[in-house]
């Protein structure tokens, strides 16, 4: 048995900068994991994230022992065992599943028996800006059936009012990306009430929950950085009505695939999201997306340029990358430039 590992930061160039409440982006910075076997080749990609404390230098040094146990002959559950829920293990768990799959010569899907949808739609993001900037950016994305809206608590209702009237045929996923307080959820209830609102995400801050105990507005709240992994949903109930899988926070497709049955479990409404980063990143989510009530997977649609054969974003609807991109059981030609 022949085995190799290589991990690589690489940084891909938007083609806008990225706000949210917590800063701006220029470029997404992302750690690639490729897994060898005999010749076959399984990929995978995530983020490093400042907000759980994670760099690209801390995610490649967390990747070091598990790639040496991966070259010494581990089994994949041995490899990941010793990596924490986060960006490291994701990249490494996803690239062990595109491996198994051509190991086996079976897709991923049929693997986990989750459909692919061919296409679906996909929240489209709207950054943080000035509110005339704001509206400009949902004019042209008008077309897109749903909406998301990044929020800061600076005169959000001015914001969220612009993007509504400029794409008035949008639901909208209002995110602060917890940067808002009670007081200031509540206080614009009115408004968000009388607004197309899919959902509302991480209002307040993680560990703040309980200010939303029988907290009951006509649009669901849906938690993000609030809920990383299987563990953590019992503790949502009654506080939440949705819950974001991402796999970046639950260190990869294996866990939230956990996730994915203990949230229909508890009945929370589901939604898929991803970091921006390429469609490396958003093959491995597509498989939850079919079991999803939402999708916010246009990470690879920020990019100035995206692989080649990767995922698609028209007018707010995804198309699935091309067969043998990733976790097909198929070896891609081609794809990879």
């Amino acid at each position: 048995m022949r085995r190799a590992v290589s991990i690589a930061p690489v940084s891909h160039r938007l083609k806008a900068p990225f706000r949210i409440s917590r800063g701006v982006k220029t470029a997404a910075e992302v750690v690639v994991v490729q897994v060898d076997e005999d010749g076959l080749t399984g990929r995978g990609e995530s983020v490093p994230y400042a907000r759980y404390g994670e760099t690209v230098d801390s995610v490649l040094a967390q990747l070091q022992p598990a790639a040496q146990a991966w070259r010494d002959g581990a089994a994949p559950h041995e490899t990941l065992a010793a990596l924490p829920a986060g960006a490291a293990r994701n990249a490494l768990d996803c690239a062990l599943w595109d491996l198994r799959a051509k190991r086996e010569g079976l897709s991923v899907e049929a693997l986990t028996a989750l459909p692919v949808p061919e296409s679906l739609v996909t929240a489209v993001t709207v950054s943080l800006d000035a509110p005339e900037a704001m509206a400009a950016a949902a004019r042209a994305v008008a077309a897109a059936p749903l909406i998301k809206v990044k929020l800061s608590a600076e005169d959000p209702a001015a914001r969220l009012l612009a993007v509504a009237r400029a794409a008035p045929d949008a639901r909208l996923i209002v995110d602060p990306n917890e940067g808002w307080d009670f007081a200031i959820l509540d206080g614009l209830r009115p408004i968000l009430s009388d607004l197309n609102i899919a959902l509302v995400e991480q209002p307040l801050p993680a560990g703040e929950d309980a200010a939303l105990d029988g907290y009951d507005p006509p649009y669901p709240i849906c938690a993000d950085e609030s809920v990383h992994v299987a563990a953590d949903l019992a503790a949502l109930r009654g506080r939440y009505r949705a819950v974001n899988l991402k796999l970046d926070k639950a260190g990869g497709l294996s866990e939230a695939l956990l996730m994915l049955e203990e949230a229909r479990n508890h009945g929370f409404i589901l939604m898929v999201g991803c970091m921006v980063a390429s469609s490396l990143a958003i093959a491995p989510a597509l498989h939850l997306a079919g079991s999803c009530a939402f999708a916010d997977l246009d990470g690879p649609w920020w990019l100035a340029a995206d692989h080649p054969g990767g995922a698609r974003v028209a007018d707010g609807r995804l198309a699935r990358p091309r067969p043998g991109f990733w976790g097909d059981g198929i070896t891609a030609t081609g794809l990879w430039l």
